[in-house]
């Protein structure tokens, strides 16, 4: 046999190997998304800290913003960002307390202290797109936050919480990201 002979019958045989279904194929079925297991969980206790943070820092950037942005559209995302966490954190509460569980207090981790401090001596010039970078990467890790709960938390109620304030989260994550790609 040659070496052309023993190259064409290799290619012809992973050639029909490739276009073969494997013969598992069949019993191998795509499961709905909801019985999909959560890559992550998250208890409520460290849910309920890193959110205490997350919505603190979203308003109180917000309250920045409305004093020091010139930008109308900015200004309105905040107010939204503003009412829409201040109506969650009041959600929250009252969830909470229904269930005689403490709410923590809204203090800022070190990381969203450090935040706040860029924000409040950002120039004029740099501040609108420093606050829409920080709004937008903080709204993406509120979603995915909220996301993990929804999926894996050990609280029903703090759930439904969770499922009743994403699309809320969503909005925001897209108002902002229609802003940044405005400026």
């Amino acid at each position: 046999m040659t070496l052309s002979t023993l190259v064409k019958a290799a290619s012809l045989t992973l050639a029909v190997a490739l276009a073969a279904p494997p013969a598992f194929a069949e019993a191998v079925m795509a499961k709905p998304a909801g019985d999909a297991v959560p890559i992550m969980t998250i208890d409520r206790a460290t849910f309920l800290k890193v959110l205490a943070s997350a919505n603190e820092f979203e308003i109180q950037s917000s309250k920045i913003a409305l004093e020091k942005s010139q930008s109308t559209p900015l200004k309105q995302a905040a107010e939204m960002i503003i009412a829409d966490h201040t109506k969650a954190a009041d959600k929250l509460k009252a969830t909470l307390t229904g269930k005689g569980v403490a709410v923590p207090p809204p203090t800022l981790s070190p990381k969203h202290s450090l935040m706040i401090d860029q924000l409040k001596a950002a120039d004029a010039k740099a501040f609108d797109r420093l606050y829409l970078d920080m709004q937008a990467q903080a709204h993406l890790e509120a979603v995915a936050l909220f996301r993990t709960y929804a999926g894996s938390g050990d609280d029903q109620e703090l759930v439904g919480f969770t499922r009743e304030t994403l699309p809320s989260l969503e909005t925001h994550l897209a108002h902002v990201t229609k802003l940044i790609a405005g400026s």
